[in-house]
């Protein structure tokens, strides 16, 4: 769940790393190794239980990523029909179903970023794109969004994993494919450019 900018900055402050909190806490690994494999015997009951469970953390995901309701809720059905199409693309012993779908969404995402930056303005930039509303409509948290709009893609990615979706750095790990230490180190860099972004703004954050 997005936690306030204001908390998020004080953060920054310390340019410290986020603590590791499950994205979806109730749902244990069995439970989840349980329903997908009751979908993969044809249990459309299992099948629906996974998309409660799942749909609305891939739903802030896309959202965070796009800053846009229709084209995150697109994005979130379609990580699903993929699922239906590729019920055993999933393994357990390779991480949690969360982690799993996250991937899936985002090389969605990035797939509509490609196709979509051929009728991109060369000048376009984050200026005039709102948070969503899950953000919050205070001028701090709209600084906040921009200055995390305008972070190249591989921070961007992380700040929203970590600080906005509080994802330990294993399941942030999972969702991008890479090291921890990766995340580790691009959450460091991130919180950097933030408070560069940041400074002699409006909104107080100081190393």
């Amino acid at each position: 769940m997005w936690r306030s900018a204001s908390a998020f900055l004080k953060e920054l402050e310390g340019l410290g790393v986020p603590a590791a909190i499950s994205i979806i806490e109730p749902v244990t690994d069995s439970s989840d190794r349980d329903l997908v494999n009751r979908f993969r015997s044809g249990d459309r009951d299992a099948f629906s239980a996974l998309y409660r469970v799942h749909h609305a953390a891939v739903f802030r995901f896309a959202l965070y990523l796009t800053a846009d309701r229709e084209q995150a809720g697109e994005v979130t059905q379609e990580v699903f029909v993929w699922l239906v199409h590729h019920p055993t693309a999933f393994d357990p012993e390779r991480g949690d179903l969360a982690a799993f779908l996250g991937g899936v969404a985002r090389q969605m995402l990035r797939k509509r970023r490609r196709e979509a930056q051929r009728w991109r303005p060369l000048d376009e930039t984050a200026e005039g794109v709102s948070p969503p509303a899950e953000i919050g409509d205070s001028e701090e948290a709209a600084e906040l969004w921009k200055a995390i709009a305008t972070l190249p893609d591989r921070y961007r990615e992380t700040v929203i994993l970590c600080d906005m979706e509080e994802m330990s750095n294993e399941q942030a790990a999972a969702v991008l494919g890479c090291a921890v230490g990766t995340i580790w180190s691009r959450l460091h860099r991130a919180h950097e450019l933030l408070l560069r972004k940041l400074q002699g703004k409006k909104v107080r954050c100081s190393i």
